[in-house]
Parts: C-alpha cells; sequence; structure tokens
C-alpha cells in the first residue's frame, strides 16, 4: 500500500512525526471529552485515535529502523500534546464556575453581569480583616473572557477563580 516510501525513505520521518502529531491530538480532546462526560464525542475522537496510531505503528514495525525515525516518534508525540492543548483551549468546551471574591458591595456587579445575560448568586463571607461578598456565576467556558472584563471594569483588583463544571440544572444563562 506504502511502497511509494520504500523508493522515498525521508518521507517516513515525516509521516510518522505527523502521524504522532494527530492521534496525540485526538487522544488529548478525547480525554477531555470523556472528562466532561460526552459520551458520544469521546468513542467517534477514540476510534480515529487507535485507527492512526495502528497506522502509524504498523509502519514502525515494518519498516523504520533509524534513529530518525524514532526522534520523529517522540516528537511528534510532544507536539500532538502541544497542538491538542491549543485546540482544547480555543474551543474552550465546557461549563466553570466563576467565584468572585470582593469588599465592595457585590450589588454594581450583578447587575452588570445581569445585562450581559449571566446569573449569579450572592454569599456575605468573613474576610481576613473585614467582610467579603463571593458571587458565582457558572458560564459557558468560551463566556469566561467576558467575565473577566466585567469583573476588572468592576474592580480591576478583585479576586477571582474558575473551576471546572461537569453539569448544570436550570439557572438563569445567556441565550
Amino acid at each position: 500500500m506504502l511502497d511509494f516510501i520504500d523508493q522515498y525513505p525521508f518521507l517516513l520521518p515525516l509521516m510518522i512525526f505527523f502521524g504522532r502529531i494527530c492521534d496525540v491530538t485526538l487522544g488529548t480532546l478525547r480525554i477531555i471529552f470523556v472528562s466532561k462526560g460526552e459520551k458520544y464525542k469521546a468513542p467517534i475522537i477514540g476510534f480515529f485515535e487507535v485507527f492512526i496510531w495502528i497506522f502509524i505503528i504498523s509502519q514502525i514495525f515494518s519498516r523504520a529502523n533509524g534513529f530518525i525515525s524514532y526522534l520523529s516518534y517522540a516528537a511528534g508525540y510532544a507536539m500532538g500534546n502541544y497542538v491538542g492543548i491549543m485546540i482544547e483551549s480555543r474551543i474552550a468546551f465546557g461549563i466553570v464556575i466563576c467565584r468572585i471574591y470582593t469588599n465592595n458591595s457585590p450589588s454594581d456587579l450583578v447587575q452588570m453581569l445581569s445585562e450581559k445575560g449571566y446569573g449569579s448568586t450572592t454569599i456575605e463571607a468573613m474576610g481576613m480583616k473585614k467582610k467579603a461578598y463571593i458571587v458565582e456565576a457558572v458560564v459557558e467556558r468560551k463566556s469566561l473572557k467576558e467575565i473577566e472584563s466585567i469583573i476588572k471594569e468592576f474592580d480591576k483588583d478583585t479576586f477571582y477563580t474558575a473551576e471546572d463544571v461537569r453539569t448544570r440544572h436550570r439557572g438563569v444563562f445567556p441565550e
């Protein structure tokens, strides 16, 4: 099937390198989808991940006997991790809970979030030195940049965290 590689042996390391980038990238995305409970996306991605891996490993066993091919395999693996993480950060799949800690009255922040369609919950708390407020908002991960800009507009020194959420049910969310 790939007899041309015997005529052009320099293509084998390239094929190994790019094949590993593809299968490791898919593996990274598959793990993310599994952790988010995406029971339909993860197996489909897994199928293609393993198919590519079997194809590449069969070429290695039948043809690769040089250090360059082994280096291509390792470099493709490393690059695949990088590419997978970059793609995952671009698609920003999932839901996060954003916890905003402030010593200021949170009513303006709640109003600003509400104007953008985000629901929030305010909790009174006791900080290290004085009364504080915690404002929580459950949002799509891809909306986090907008939430960050709202927080900075409210108070540029406000402390906040964002944590992954596996599921959500009901609530107030932008259309």
